[in-house]
C-alpha cells in the first residue's frame, strides 16, 4: 500500500483546522501517518526540550527512545541541521540509535516555529530496507509545515 497524499493531507487539515495545542497536533499527525501506510513501522515525534537535547513525544508504535542528543542518531542529525534525513539502511548511518532492532530503514522531517528554529522532529521507521523517497520527504514536510505554521 502507498500512501495516499492528498486524501491524507485533507484529513489531517480537516482534523486540526483551528488546533493549538503543540500535543494534540503531533498526536493526530502521527496516529493518521501511522495508518496510512504498511510501510510505517514507528511513526512519531521528538521535541527540543533543552538546547542540543530531543524528548519523545506522541507516536505510534512500539517503544522509542525518551531521549536523544542532537549528536546522535538520525533524529539528532536532523534537528542539528535542520536537514531532512533520508535513510535507506539504518546500519550504515554512523551513529544510528537503535531504538527498535527491527528498523530498516528511516525517515527524519525537522520542523520549524515561525522565527525558523527546529523545535522537532518527525521520525518514520520502516522494517523495510530503502521504504522511503524523496516524494514521502516533500508531502511530509507540506503537512508538518501547514499544521506548524503559527508556531
Amino acid at each position: 500500500m502507498q500512501v495516499d497524499y492528498a486524501t491524507l493531507e485533507k484529513t489531517i487539515a480537516a482534523l486540526t483546522d483551528g488546533e493549538t495545542d503543540d500535543i494534540a497536533l503531533m498526536a493526530t499527525i502521527a496516529c493518521e501517518v501511522h495508518h496510512a501506510d504498511a510501510r510505517f513501522d514507528w511513526t512519531g515525534f521528538y521535541r527540543v526540550v533543552a538546547p542540543e537535547l530531543l524528548k519523545i513525544g506522541p507516536y505510534q508504535g512500539g517503544h522509542g527512545c525518551l531521549v536523544i542528543p542532537f549528536s546522535r542518531g538520525v533524529c539528532g542529525a536532523a534537528a542539528r541541521t535542520g536537514e531532512v534525513q533520508i535513510v535507506a539502511d539504518v546500519d550504515a548511518f554512523e551513529g544510528h540509535i537503535a531504538c527498535s532492532t527491527s528498523t530498516r530503514s528511516e525517515l527524519v522531517i525537522p520542523f520549524r516555529n515561525r522565527t525558523g528554529n527546529v523545535i522537532g522532529v518527525f521520525d518514520i521507521d520502516s522494517d523495510q530496507e530503502s521504504a522511503f523517497d524523496q516524494k514521502d520527504a516533500d508531502m511530509l514536510d507540506r503537512i508538518l509545515r501547514r499544521a506548524f505554521s503559527d508556531r
